[in-house]
């Protein structure tokens, strides 16, 4: 097993789920390029590729490598770089996650097999053949709401055996999970909440930071809560908190992709372009994200406009 990224040197604090930008339905590489710069730029922990914020769905093969190849490079070793390449074909999976390596990512983020519904055998032999051919740390994407697949506890002390598995990302926003997880897997793997809006309880019970699709849009912010929290300083976190709930709110009244690129369009002048099957939001969200971002708005003209 790769050294490069172990359990211990999971990052802490918040990772961005990059969104993946389009024009005109093709690849926007130079966006894309510039808004990994300014996440690094304003202290994100790591990035992530093609995971549930970008999109991953609607990428062809080589538009997964062109990402994880240009923010390999981009990062230059200033953040870690994880590659989402899960699926529901395990075969598929494992090509995916060698691809990543080949590619330079640190990890690999791998969801739960989606729409299949595998027994937890099933769920467990998933992730050991994709851990036991592929010689890259793995992050394990628990989304049952998403995926129709969820880990029991008796999987997750036989994932705990497989020494690739370094991380795990819930994405329920069920703190009640954590709070249940025993203490010998809470100290096995580094945990983050894959959902803004209840990471910082989550971080407080015991995780290790957030994989957050709302740092696309406020990273210094989100940076910010996550380390008040880490230096215990809860008032703080309390008071981003408190600023940034209402902007969490808005991303969750649709599915996050058109409306963090909504968002994007707003602050950065990035197109907002998505792919079928998803569709723009509707004005009842547009308004919502506009009230949400109105205080770190800073200038009218797009390419002027700042936030923190």
């Amino acid at each position: 097993m790769s050294d490069r990224i172990r359990t211990d040197t999971m990052p802490q604090g918040a990772i961005c789920d990059l969104v993946t930008p389009f024009r005109d339905d093709q690849l926007d590489e130079s966006a894309f390029a510039e808004l990994a710069e300014w996440q690094i730029n304003s202290g994100i922990s790591g990035l992530l590729v093609a995971g549930p914020a970008g999109e991953p769905w609607a990428l062809s093969d080589d538009e997964r490598m062109r990402l994880i190849r240009l923010a390999v490079a981009v990062s230059c070793n200033r953040v870690p770089v994880f590659a989402g390449t899960g699926t529901n074909c395990t075969e598929t999976t494992v090509a995916r996650t060698a691809e990543a390596k080949n590619l330079g990512a640190d990890a690999a983020y791998v969801v739960t097999p989606y729409y299949s519904k595998p027994a937890q055998e099933g769920l467990f032999r998933h992730f050991q053949a994709i851990a036991s051919r592929v010689d890259l740390p793995l992050i394990v994407g628990i989304s049952p709401q998403q995926t129709a697949a969820d880990l029991s506890p008796r999987t997750l002390e036989r994932l705990a055996t497989l020494r690739a598995i370094v991380a795990m990302a819930d994405e329920t926003g069920d703190i009640a999970r954590l709070v249940a997880m025993p203490a010998s897997l809470r100290q096995r793997f580094a945990l983050y909440s894959g959902h803004d809006l209840t990471a910082m309880p989550f971080t407080l019970m015991g995780g290790r930071g957030v994989i957050s699709s709302a740092a696309n849009l406020v990273p210094r912010l989100t940076v910010a809560l996550h380390q008040a929290l880490a230096t215990g300083n809860q008032q703080s976190a309390l008071r981003l908190q408190e600023r940034l709930s209402p902007l969490f709110q808005a991303l969750e009244r649709e599915p996050s992709p058109p409306a963090i690129k909504y968002g994007l369009s707003l602050l950065r002048g990035i197109h907002d372009d998505v792919r079928l099957p998803l569709t723009p939001i509707v004005a009842e969200t547009t308004a919502a994200i506009r009230m949400a971002l109105a205080p770190v708005l800073c200038k009218p003209e797009p390419a002027q406009r700042q936030f923190l």
